[in-house]
């Protein structure tokens, strides 16, 4: 579709979506007869690592490691535990310092909230996590996860790869620690660590398990569950003859130990997470999967019991398949995961969707909604030197096996040295969009998979709106983003060539599909979006 004159035509593009939306959704309830398709594997084929669910009723709730993004620890919802939607983010932004906002040559790529700890106590959800960068432990609470507030407390140290856990008593602890695993009473309040309280190394090397071969990666990850009288820590590790994520379970009858530990999964490197149970009485374990540049993507893996013990998969295998009805399992369409959006809104609607999330923490007088009504307006108020610098760069996660991520912008109010466009953006990042420089505005394809930023390919422009699109392949192998333009969005044109994914550090993220806008020579330009539209390409398994 190209540009459209207005808002009847927006509204005609959310209606066809809606519908399209619905007619999936019930294809099968249309026909009783038809026997609905089993649930598969990967839950979601897109970047949500370090999981950790809880179940209130019926109803779980899930939530994710997204780092130096704002806003940030994702919570998303689901009745089934395959059908997961975004619900809120317990924060809106981890701290105002430099590095989480992109300043005086700072950043926090890679670092920001790392692997959180969900649980619900007392009528209270409590979201936590813990930061290198404020040093802090972070304990997000709320009644509704849904629409909050979520209220912060926070104290010294940071507690890395903790897990919060609520015991029967009424007391409550925190595990955390890499390779040595560490208990820890909390106040009642949770506003710190309780003095005189329980402070006790309770696993002394989770990598014991592997015998002789204790190297590779140390046990981190832990997340303590109780369930029939018995206490279970669970965590990730490897041995030190080969990198093969695996997972390990420690259990005890006393909170403190002592611990006996047992290797439970070594399949593909899927690892790290906890055991759920289900109201009818199944057990599963939620579990995640380095997948290339697309990032770490969640598994789902039935659970049974034997002696005391839980058994992972069946015959040790992870399966494809689950026991549970697909509905409309994926990553787009009502998930909120991931979303197209036309730009406009309503008074009184959410500013930008739950899918969105800023690269640091954003500059709020620099982006706008209703500047021009239907566009995501940019400006622009310092200046910087590449792509990974530029504040107010707005990211969504792309998506498996196939995925891709159109535009169209506005250009005429750019400056001498700005660069604005669309991005698969990550440490080795690429792009398409339009350099202004002496005067002249030129399209431009941009990569870094080599680590530094390399102009392939540039097109002089002379209007002020082009229509810019990225595809992503992550399979088959290679795994390679595209780059494409058009001058009336209808007929696409490649440009450059096509750019290696690669997951990599500091970023420690899969790619993302990134409107971005900077300025390298003088402040105060501006671009407008008109919209943002995804579209997903492949067969999932």
């Amino acid at each position: 579709m190209g540009k459209h004159p207005g808002s009847l035509s927006r509204r005609i593009f959310s209606m066809m979506a809606v519908v399209l939306a619905s007619v999936a959704s019930h294809a099968v309830a249309a026909d009783p007869s038809a026997k609905a398709a089993p649930a598969h594997n990967p839950l979601i084929w897109a970047d949500v690592p370090d999981i950790a669910i809880i179940r209130v009723g019926k109803t779980y709730y899930m939530s994710s490691t997204t780092m130096h993004m704002s806003p940030g620890l994702p919570i998303m919802k689901s009745t089934d535990l395959v059908n997961w939607r975004m619900a809120s983010y317990a924060y809106d932004t981890l701290a105002d310092n430099d590095a989480l906002s992109l300043k005086n040559g700072k950043n926090a790529y890679g670092e920001g909230s790392w692997a959180s700890s969900l649980r619900y106590h007392d009528g209270l959800f409590h979201a936590s996590t813990f930061s290198a960068n404020t040093g802090r432990t972070h304990i997000y609470t709320t009644r509704d996860p849904e629409r909050g507030p979520w209220k912060e407390t926070s104290f010294e140290p940071s507690l890395g790869d903790h897990s919060l856990f609520f015991d029967d008593d009424g007391r409550v602890y925190m595990v955390f620690g890499g390779g040595r695993i560490t208990l820890v009473e909390l106040k009642p309040d949770l506003s710190g660590i309780k003095p005189g309280g329980v402070n006790k190394v309770i696993v002394d090397n989770v990598n014991a398990v592997f015998g002789a071969d204790q190297g590779g990666l140390k046990g981190e990850g832990s997340q303590l569950f109780k369930a029939n009288g018995r206490y279970y820590l669970v965590n990730i590790a490897s041995p030190g003859s080969r990198w093969a994520r695996s997972v390990i379970i420690h259990r005890a009858d006393a909170i403190d130990g002592p611990y006996e530990g047992r290797l439970a999964l070594d399949d593909r490197g899927i690892a790290q997470g906890g055991l759920i149970d289900t109201p009818e009485g199944k057990w599963y374990a939620y579990l995640f999967k380095d997948n290339g540049s697309v990032g770490r993507i969640p598994y789902l893996v039935p659970v049974t019991w034997k002696d005391g013990w839980p058994v992972l998969g069946q015959d040790g295998k992870v399966p494809m398949t689950l026991d549970i009805p697909a509905g409309g399992q994926g990553v787009s369409g009502a998930s909120g995961i991931v979303a197209s959006d036309e730009f406009d809104r309503r008074p009184g609607a959410p500013k930008l969707p739950l899918a969105w999330q800023w690269n640091h923490n954003p500059e709020p007088d620099d982006w706008s909604l209703t500047k021009r009504p239907g566009y995501l307006s940019f400006v622009t108020n310092r200046v910087v030197s590449t792509l990974t610098e530029a504040p107010n760069t707005l990211t969504q996660r792309t998506f498996g096996p196939g995925s891709s991520a159109t535009t169209s912008i506005d250009v005429s109010g750019m400056k001498d040295g700005d660069w604005a466009g669309l991005a698969a953006f990550q440490k080795r990042y690429g792009f398409v969009g339009v350099k202004m420089s002496e005067g002249a505005k030129s399209l431009v394809m941009v990569s870094a998979d080599s680590d530094h930023p390399e102009e392939i390919a540039s097109i002089p422009l002379s209007g002020k709106t082009v229509y810019l699109k990225v595809e992503c392949e992550f399979e088959p192998a290679p795994e390679v983003a595209r780059f494409s333009y058009s001058l009336d969005g209808k007929s696409w044109t490649p440009i450059g060539r096509p750019s290696r994914l690669t997951y990599t550090f500091p970023h420690f993220m899969g790619y993302r599909f990134a409107l971005f806008y900077y300025s390298t020579k003088t402040a105060g330009g501006r671009v407008d979006f008109d919209y943002y539209r995804i579209e997903a390409s492949g067969s999932p398994r």
